[in-house]
């Protein structure tokens, strides 16, 4: 099967190439950082003028490498002196010190190192000690929509929506198909590998049945507010005894791993972050209704929330969780450049109740910022209402930007 082009990354790594720094491809295991970073291997060995070295630790071939010296000598085998070499390693978490190879080659002219990983470590302590900030990292995320779309040759249709919002955005889906049990069969795999190799046995946890749950847990209250505290009252409940320290350090070991993202709560009047009761959203939501069996009437709401946070990561945004005295905005979202907007999430808004509860909390923040509410309501394609804007989510999912 042909590697379908996934541009955008693309471009996003040629914008960095000969600035004098390392790109790091982040990103949960299989969303494609692999084949990101096999893109930039095609696309660069079509001219003759660069040599492509190439390690992918997840292959047999490169189990020699292990440490920062085997990768140094792999290096220098292939290394060739007056092109444009091109140093690609896949999963460079695997590689003992990895950090001090690449730092030594990022130095050599006409030389320019991209790896991947899939443990947020890789970008804290001796990375970041070593090279300070001549690095740039690149997420890689679950396919949007658009992508989704284009993988399973689908049209644009509240179908495809429908299809989307069901089995996420797993790029290996193509191969594996939209069949209900061999999908969920395959995400549960994915989710598997991603808490032995990049939780489990890197943390060297013990308490896996505590784990396990907590997913669970997190999976079926995402968008809900939690603290660590709720937690642990929870799992009393259900017969485990856990600390709310011990909670903190395994959500931190789950978000290093790219399985969820922790988004903080943002008080807007007083502009400052809380520091304790957060949310909780997947990086792929396909993943999420299958560990909860499924996409169940009751959560299509929460699940619709996860699938607008990442949408609005991919349009270059960091979010938070809006806090204004008794009122809650699902996401404050803010570029680099200053410029802010306010999104509140819903299903479909059929009644009044529902909708003075969507727009009347937006109605509270007394500023200029655009501000949305984003549903699946039909008819709705993208209405101005008192200065709010309703945006369908098919055509929210299709946009760039907004």
């Amino acid at each position: 099967m042909d590697i379908l082009v996934r541009q955008r990354y693309v471009e996003k790594i040629e914008k960095y190439l000969g600035k004098d720094c390392i790109i790091v491809l982040t990103g949960q295991r299989r969303v494609g950082k692999s084949y990101t970073l096999k893109m930039v291997r095609d696309l660069k060995a079509k001219d003759k003028s660069n040599n492509v070295i190439y390690i992918d630790k997840e292959k047999s071939e490169f189990d020699t490498i292990k440490t920062y010296s085997n990768l140094n000598d792999y290096i220098k085998q292939h290394y060739k002196k007056g092109k444009t070499n091109y140093i690609l390693v896949d999963e460079v978490q695997d590689i003992e010190e990895f950090e001090r190879s690449v730092r030594s080659w990022r130095t050599e002219p006409d030389t320019e190192v991209i790896i991947t990983g899939s443990n947020a470590k890789i970008l804290s302590g001796e990375l970041s000690t070593l090279i300070g900030g001549r690095f740039k990292e690149i997420r890689i995320q679950s396919l949007s929509y658009r992508e989704f779309l284009e993988f399973h040759q689908l049209d644009d249709s509240d179908d495809a929506l429908t299809k989307y919002i069901q089995f996420g955005g797993l790029p290996g889906l193509v191969k594996i198909g939209l069949d209900e049990d061999d999908a969920r069969e395959y995400q549960k795999d994915i989710y598997n590998t991603v808490l032995l190799k990049d939780v489990i046995l890197r943390n060297k946890i013990r308490n896996i049945a505590f784990l396990e749950n907590l997913v669970r847990f997190l999976a079926d209250n995402i968008g809900k507010i939690i603290s660590a505290n709720s937690i642990s009252k929870y799992m009393k409940s259900q017969g485990q005894n856990i600390t709310s320290t011990t909670i903190i350090d395994y959500t931190r070991l789950l978000t290093e791993a790219f399985i969820i993202h922790k988004v903080c709560r943002y008080d807007i009047h007083g502009k400052r972050l809380f520091e304790t009761n957060d949310k909780f959203y997947f990086e792929d939501h396909g993943i999420r209704n299958a560990l909860c069996g499924g996409t169940r009437m009751g959560d299509i709401e929460k699940v619709i929330e996860n699938i607008i946070y990442q949408h609005l990561l991919r349009m270059g945004y960091s979010v938070t969780v809006g806090q204004l005295q008794a009122s809650e905005i699902d996401f404050v979202c803010e570029k680099k450049n200053g410029s802010r907007i306010y999104v509140q999430a819903s299903y479909i808004i059929s009644d009044q109740q529902t909708r003075e509860r969507e727009f009347g909390n937006l109605h509270t923040i007394k500023d200029n910022y655009p501000k949305y509410v984003i549903s699946m309501t039909p008819l709705v394609s993208r209405n101005d209402e008192d200065g709010i804007t309703h945006l369908n989510l098919r055509k929210f999912l299709m946009a760039e930007e907004l």
